[in-house]
């Protein structure tokens, strides 16, 4: 297929239920997108403002300053080291390459990608543009002969699940078995919530207790999005095997992929600095201890969902259902049917909206007092 052939964007069929929520006499207090409003910390505005003379182009390959920082990064806060600069690259957000990766893996007809069953639509998306087919498919044993790049994303969205050692090292030794490239899509790592993620560490695709002595054909694909409100920075990397990550270099090159040169200075100093992604991650659990409750006293179950900025719930109804429930609440959530054919009856929603909209949602589900 072609890029031409792309279904219209999904989001458009939710703009009922904004406008029914809209009509609330308190607003409307919109959980469905998981889009940053806390400010960004201070600290990586003013290193963007110290990087503002940019007068040539930056590199494909990023600065050495950036690529030190995400190895450190990786070490410090993952248990990843031994990474060298031939494991590392910036890249401008993590959907672009997430919607890329097929395509600059090479991949086209025949050639089958896998992602999870709940999964964000971009990994089907991106095979789809390159001609691959997508496969949905969460255990190992399923994953097809002939699969040329596998997708994981631990903590998922939408589900917030995670993944531990012994899971993800099975679904690394099936890659292995078969010969694919398998991604890890780690975005939500740094927000563990229920034990024993809020203590341990949310182990990456190249923790060596999963990689064992050898990175080949294993990547982990990171943002700052979310831990570090910088959305709109577009500011994300992929760390691991030196073999991809050149072949993703070199392709890289050729058609201009590379982050401005201030955003790759203001990553940089936003890895080194762990004190406000803590901050930030108080924030959002804040925010979850209001509103999980009151979300399972309006009859709702919460699946999943142990760490991550989402709430993966259902009442055992039609999704549509809810969100027309939920609409007339005032409360905007996201259909689990855009997250795949698996979950018609589940809706997300999104902790990044302000205390204040957290506050009236969660008093709306709880109803009168």
């Amino acid at each position: 297929m072609s890029i031409n052939d792309l279904d219209d964007y999904p989001w458009d069929k939710v703009t009922p239920y904004r406008e029914r929520a809209e009509q609330h006499s308190g607003g409307i207090c919109d959980l469905s997108i998981g889009s940053p409003t806390d400010p960004t910390p201070q600290i990586i505005r003013d290193a963007l403002v110290e990087a503002t003379d940019a007068h040539a182009y930056p590199t494909a390959a990023g600065s050495p300053e950036v690529r030190a920082a995400i190895r450190s990064w990786y070490a410090r806060r993952r248990g990843v080291t031994g990474l060298t600069d031939d494991n590392v690259i910036p890249t401008i957000g993590s959907k672009e390459l997430v919607a890329l990766l097929p395509t600059l893996l090479g991949l086209g007809e025949g050639d089958v990608v896998v992602h999870p069953r709940a999964a964000y639509p971009t990994y089907e998306v991106g095979a789809r543009v390159a001609g691959a087919a997508p496969v949905a498919a969460d255990d190992p044993d399923e994953w097809p002969e002939g699969t040329k790049l596998v997708w994981i994303n631990s903590p998922g969205n939408p589900d917030g699940r995670v993944r531990g050692v012994d899971e993800l090292r099975r679904a690394v030794e099936r890659a292995r078995e078969i010969g694919a490239v398998i991604a890890s899509d780690e975005c939500y790592a740094e927000l563990g919530w229920d034990a024993p993620w809020d203590t341990e560490t949310i182990p990456s695709i190249l923790d060596p207790r999963v990689a064992g002595d050898s990175r080949a054909n294993l990547l982990s694909v990171y943002s700052l999005s979310k831990q570090s409100n910088l959305a709109g920075y577009r500011a994300a990397f992929v760390a691991g095997c030196s073999r991809v990550v050149a072949q993703l270099l070199k392709n890289r090159k050729h058609l201009g992929l590379m982050p401005p040169a201030p955003v790759q200075h203001a990553m940089a100093v936003a890895l080194a600095d762990d004190e406000h992604v803590e901050a930030q991650r108080e924030i959002y659990r804040r925010r979850r201890d209001e509103l999980r409750p009151a979300l399972e006293s309006a009859g709702f179950r919460i699946d999943g969902s142990e760490a991550g900025l989402y709430l993966w719930v259902t009442e055992g109804d039609d999704a549509w259902a809810s969100m027309s429930r939920l609409a007339e609440l005032g409360i905007l959530a996201g259909p689990g049917v855009f997250y795949g054919d698996f979950y018609p009856n589940h809706v997300r929603l999104s902790l990044t909206a302000s205390d204040d909209r957290i506050r009236a949602a969660a008093s709306r589900l709880r109803g009168p007092s």
